[in-house]
């Protein structure tokens, strides 16, 4: 089944270095609060810290009720983060096998330019039919969190 993939593209008025300590700080991550029906996040704690971060597993529970965990797959401080979104509760346990969520950082005189890109992997055509408006929510979302980060 072909994945579904968004991306968002922004400009943040700090390093990559910060940009990525401040992404450790799980209490923030309430932060992200969703768009429309898309739920947000209500708290996230490390369920595994791994030294140098790959393999470390946070558990996220969701405005909504639901859950599921983040698996830090890449950590570059300089370069490039990402995630798998994983074990995910069901309705979407449903329609999801996984999502990678990947941020990758270059320098900029204003600060760091972002490209932070979502890919969905849909169990099934039913899932991938119910996954493509959720990407465009996610979209959403994801713009609206770059605003909430200073970013343009």
């Amino acid at each position: 089944m072909k994945p579904i993939e968004i991306q968002i593209l922004g400009l943040v008025p700090k390093s990559p270095q910060e940009i990525c300590a401040e992404f450790l700080k799980l209490e923030r991550w309430s932060d992200f609060t969703g768009y429309s029906i898309l739920p947000g996040i209500q708290s996230a704690r490390f369920e595994t810290q791994v030294p140098g971060w790959v393999g470390s597993r946070i558990k996220v529970q969701n405005s909504d009720g639901s859950s599921h965990i983040e698996e830090i797959i890449a950590w570059d401080v300089n370069h490039r983060i990402a995630l798998k979104f994983q074990d995910f509760t069901p309705p979407l346990r449903n329609l999801a096998t996984h999502f990678i969520e990947a941020w990758e950082f270059r320098a900029s005189p204003a600060g760091t330019e972002i490209i932070r890109k979502m890919t969905m992997y849909p169990k099934n055509w039913l899932g991938w039919l119910m996954l493509l408006p959720i990407s465009r929510l996610m979209k959403k979302a994801f713009e609206q969190n770059a605003n909430q980060m200073g970013g343009k």
